[in-house]
């Protein structure tokens, strides 16, 4: 074969270029010279690259030649699902829970996810970050508590207080039931970080982030400032609520946030009245958010239908999830469940994380801490 760039390139053709990539290819007499890309930098393997293309060159071109080989190594790639914000120490997974509306059930969601997490035995906290309405402390039936100061190496901190194996911080704990906080944007941010950043949160397995609804200031100041492993949206079946989820989903998938949405939770999805247990009465509509998963793209977590015992639960500080082996706990376990699962899927794609693992056992799911 004739010593020419066409002979060559035909012929570089049947090398495995799984690692490698020949960016140019000039010919100068008989010089034969290479530009060759790779990520991998070490000296063996640009020697086994260049000796696999000299034996090739050997057998089969016909004349003299001298080959010459320039390297160009790659940088990977930032992976672009890299969490952000500053990490805090002791806190493994921080879960934003979001609705684009209100009163979709968003902290009722998020306290009963947390009584499950607590049950699996995790180290569960809740951030009550709805500045403007707290009511996680109602749900835990500690709107007369206040969280002590304690001081860690040196420094003042709050210590969240702690219900049902729940530690929690909210901005209810620092204001009257009938006082209203009105705060701009800064401010807002500002209350935010103290909680954040000057608590004792010790040691937790979860962090989950009770936001307010919408896609506004705090949602901005808690993704810049948190390193947020994944987001849980909540919505109920009707189109008004499902047109403001689309635009929560959207807003952690937007390039600049990248935040992971782990799935979507419909609330108040049906009715079944005590005296029909085997009708269901889709008030709201059917499928709504499962429908909204499938077109997003994001994993339906489950379904939480209309409950009395649900609300009565909730006014009375005692979530749902507390009744050992009920419908509603049951429902919430399942939903948790999945939640962890699409973490542990998460997690394996993004460094670091290290906590979870799920094992399956006779076809069933079961979440222990490593």
């Amino acid at each position: 074969m004739k010593l020419s760039k066409a002979n060559i390139i035909k012929l570089t053709e049947s090398l495995d270029k799984n690692f490698f990539k020949i960016i140019n290819l000039n010919i100068f007499g008989n010089e034969i010279i290479f530009d060759i890309s790779t990520s991998n930098p070490t000296l063996q393997y640009k020697k086994s690259i260049e000796g696999s293309i000299k034996n090739l060159l050997n057998e089969n071109i016909q004349s003299d030649f001298e080959l010459k080989i320039n390297f160009k190594i790659e940088k990977d790639e930032p992976i672009s699902n890299e969490i952000k914000g500053k990490p805090i120490k002791g806190i493994k997974n921080i879960i934003a829970i979001a609705s684009g509306k209100g009163g979709v059930g968003k902290s009722t969601v998020t306290s009963n996810i947390a009584i499950s997490l607590s049950k699996m035995g995790f180290n569960v906290g809740i951030l009550d970050a709805d500045i403007y309405g707290p009511s996680i402390p109602i749900m835990f039936d500690i709107t007369e508590a206040r969280p002590l100061s304690v001081t860690i190496d040196g420094k003042n901190k709050m210590k969240p207080v702690e219900n049902y194996g729940v530690k929690i911080l909210s901005i209810g704990f620092f204001t009257k039931p009938d006082q209203a906080v009105i705060w701009r944007g800064p401010m807002a941010s500002k209350a935010l970080n103290q909680m954040i950043f000057d608590a004792d949160w010790g040691d937790l397995d979860f962090l989950l982030v009770d936001l307010p609804p919408g896609t506004g200031d705090i949602h901005l100041s808690i993704l810049q400032a948190l390193p947020v492993t994944g987001s849980v949206i909540v919505s109920t079946p009707q189109n008004i609520a499902l047109a403001d989820a689309r635009k929560g989903i959207a807003m952690f998938k937007q390039k600049s946030i990248n935040v992971p949405v782990l799935g979507l939770v419909e609330n108040m999805a049906y009715f079944t009245p005590f005296e029909l247990p085997d009708n269901k009465y889709y008030i709201f509509g059917k499928n709504g958010a499962k429908n909204l998963s499938h077109d997003m793209k994001v994993q339906f977590l489950g379904e939480v239908p209309i409950l009395q015992s649900i609300r009565e639960a909730s006014d009375f500080g005692h979530p749902a999830s507390l009744q050992e082996d009920s419908k509603i706990s049951l429902t919430f376990k399942d939903i948790t469940k999945n939640l962890v699962s699409e973490l542990v899927k998460r997690n394996n794609d993004l460094p670091p994380s290290e906590i979870l693992k799920i094992t399956t056992m006779a076809g069933c799911s079961a979440v222990s801490k490593k």
